[in-house]
Order: C-alpha cells, then structure tokens, then sequence
C-alpha cells in the first residue's frame, strides 16, 4: 500500500517504517538486547536514524578522539577519559533532544485539544478531528496525530493508535487524553467539554511547571555546574600541563582516589537532580 501512487497522502514516517529492509549486518545487530531500547529513545528524540547507525557514528567519534589524544599526549588515562566523554555527551544530547520534543509537545496540547474541541462541535467524527490536528498542528504533534490517523486507515483501532502514540513520547498530559478518550467511548459523555476542561488542566499545569523551573533554576545550574566543572579541569590540565596529573593517573594510590571522587561527583549529582526534581 505505501508503495502505490495514491499513498501520496500518507506520512512519511510511517511509508519509511512500512519500506524500511535492515542490510544483513543491521538485522544481525538489531538481534541485541540493547538496540530496541536506541530505537524507541531515537523515536522519542525524534531522530530519523536507527540505531545501528547511531550506534557506529558514536563509536566512530569516540575512536577517533581517542586516537588524536594518544598520539598528542601518549597517555591512556587522558585519551580514555575523553572517549567517555564523548560517549557520555551523545546520550546526554540525545536526552535533551527527548525533553526539548516533549516540552514542545506539552505546549502544543492545549491547542490540539481546542481543535479537537471545536471540530467535534462542527458534528465531525473524532478520526476526522485527529486528521485535522494532522493537517494544522506544528511539529511534533502534526507528525504523531497524521501517524495515528493513517494507522487506523490501515485497520489499526483507535484505542490501539493512540496507545502507540503515547509510546512514541514520555508525555502525561497525552496519557490524560488516551485515557479520556477510552472512557468516552466506553461510557459516553460530551467529549467536546471533557477536551476543553482537559486543555484547561493542561494549561494550568504548564504555568505551574514553569514556576517550579525558576524557582529551581540555582539548584539545577549548580549541579550540573559541579559535574562539569571537575572533568573539565581534569582534561585542560592534561593538555596543558603534561605530567602533572600523573600521580593520579600512573599510581594505583591516585587511581583509587580518582574512581573515589568519580563516584562522589556522580552521587552529588544525583542527589542535586533528585532534590529538585518536582514532578507536577
């Protein structure tokens, strides 16, 4: 079906995912545990790339930055301390990509229940208001309500599309709709007014959320300040100062006190992280 003219109409998304054959070497590693879990974070980063090839490009950038440090330096401890690093930022970046898309997403709710709302009032069907959000909605709602549509064009049922749509990104307030829209179709009840009520909460809790974010933001600035700062201060005085970190680095005495204070840096991260973390 993707593959025939009058699919024009259908995301691309999903015409990838329908088309899409893994070369052997993909299907081979697509068989470890781990890969599924990269797929679905990609997805939720709302990255167009497997996971393999994510996979290869970070193990290519940490190779390659491990050469240059050991053919600069010649010192192990420093070259993999830098191919950490790169490794550790991938997944950090990938992470906030994640954030960023379901910040983005929650912004958006409120409108997409509005619309929802409004084409229910026009005595449209409740397909046909998803397909509208498809059509006028911004990224990343646009995307996800366009796939859900074609979905149950494809004989998937609504339960089961909006299931997959809340799987496709970390959202509460989507989980709200799901389960909104589940009840209604089970007990009944003028759906239009439980959507704008729906957009109201959701509203209201945005603007919670956001005074949460300032009234935390010294906390949130200084532990991820005190993370950074020891590694950065690390890796700069290797390659400015050679040798002076070599009774940390060379001597098993200073090795046992470098994990100690990796370990205690690690910790006041998370400790820092859990303390404001206010989940709303």
């Amino acid at each position: 079906m993707a593959r025939e003219s009058g699919s024009s109409g259908m995301p691309e998304t999903l015409k990838e995912e329908l088309l899409k054959e893994s070369k052997p070497f993909e299907a081979i590693l697509g068989w470890l545990p781990f890969t599924g879990r990269m797929e679905r974070l990609l997805d939720r980063a709302g990255l167009k790339i497997t996971a393999i090839r994510f996979l290869l490009i970070v193990c290519a950038l940490t190779l390659t930055c491990f050469m240059l440090i050991f053919m600069l330096r010649r010192d192990y401890v420093l070259a993999s301390a830098v191919a950490a690093a790169v490794v550790l930022s991938a997944f950090i970046f990938l992470n906030y990509l994640k954030s960023k898309r379901i910040e983005k997403f929650t912004e958006q709710l409120p409108d997409t229940l509005a619309i929802m709302s409004r084409s229910l009032r026009a005595s449209h069907t409740l397909t046909s208001a998803m397909e509208l959000v498809g059509q006028e909605m911004p990224e990343p709602t646009k995307e996800l309500f366009r796939t859900a549509f074609e979905q149950q064009r494809l004989g998937l049922g609504l339960a089961e599309s909006l299931t997959n749509m809340s799987e496709r990104i970390e959202s509460l307030d989507l989980r709200f709709l799901v389960i909104v829209i589940t009840l209604n179709r089970e007990i009944g009840g003028n759906l239009a007014e439980t959507f704008d009520k729906l957009a109201e909460t959701i509203r209201q809790r945005i603007k919670i959320r956001r005074q949460v974010r300032v009234y935390t933001a010294q906390g949130r600035l200084s532990g991820y300040f005190l993370a950074i700062l020891p590694i950065v201060m690390f890796i700069t005085l290797g390659l400015l100062m050679p040798g002076y970190e070599d009774p940390l680095t060379k001597q098993t005495k200073g090795q046992i006190i470098l994990a100690l204070a990796g370990a205690g840096q690690l910790l006041g991260f998370l400790v820092i992280r859990k303390i404001i973390k206010i989940r709303i």
